[in-house]
């Protein structure tokens, strides 16, 4: 993995991947060099510092700070995929590990129902769900507190957007349903 990330990284500096876009290819450099490309790692700078300036107990939920993410325009689209520096900076590191925790629980109660589930197609459709879900939520905070390059991917629950909650709401749906007929296989 090491030898193809170097590999991946020297054909990046020297514009040599056609399957990459532009603006991907500068993501990926500004992650590995982020002294070098530091106005394309901007976002992801001011992200960490909207964490950062949470501390433990946060700015207060929906403060109206100049200097907020929000009000001050150091993130462009805080709504949607930033949304986790937002919730940092408001709630601190108690409302961060919150999120985190609940994203956890889903993890677990999403392997109880596919342990218990009638049949297998139902326990791996409940797998492909929870584990679709719970690798979003790691990407975006991943992304969030520049642990990986900016991918894109939004905080699932949380972001803004209408298609993808309702995606979200459909597939929960779904390990309900199959939780339900667990439950009315074991009376």
């Amino acid at each position: 993995a090491v030898p193809s990330l170097a590999l991946v990284v020297w054909l990046a500096e020297h514009n040599m991947m056609p399957f990459l876009e532009p603006y991907q290819i500068n993501r990926i450099l500004a992650f590995t060099n982020p002294g070098k490309y530091a106005e394309l790692n901007l976002q992801q700078d001011n992200s960490k510092m909207a964490i950062g300036s949470g501390r433990l107990y946060g700015k207060g939920l929906f403060n109206d700070t100049a200097i907020s993410v929000k009000n001050g325009n150091f993130l462009s689209e805080e709504h949607t995929d930033f949304i986790f520096s937002v919730i940092g900076e408001e709630l601190g590191f108690i409302g961060a590990l919150l999120v985190i925790f609940l994203f956890v629980a889903l993890l677990l109660r999403g392997i109880y129902v596919a342990a218990n589930a009638r049949d297998k197609f139902g326990s791996m459709l409940v797998v492909g769900v929870i584990v679709q879900i719970t690798l979003q939520a790691a990407l975006n905070i991943a992304v969030v507190t520049n642990t990986i390059p900016n991918t894109g991917i939004s905080l699932p629950f949380f972001s803004s957007g209408g298609t993808s909650l309702v995606m979200l709401l459909c597939e929960m749906g779904v390990v309900l349903n199959v939780s339900r007929q667990s439950a009315v296989k074991r009376l």
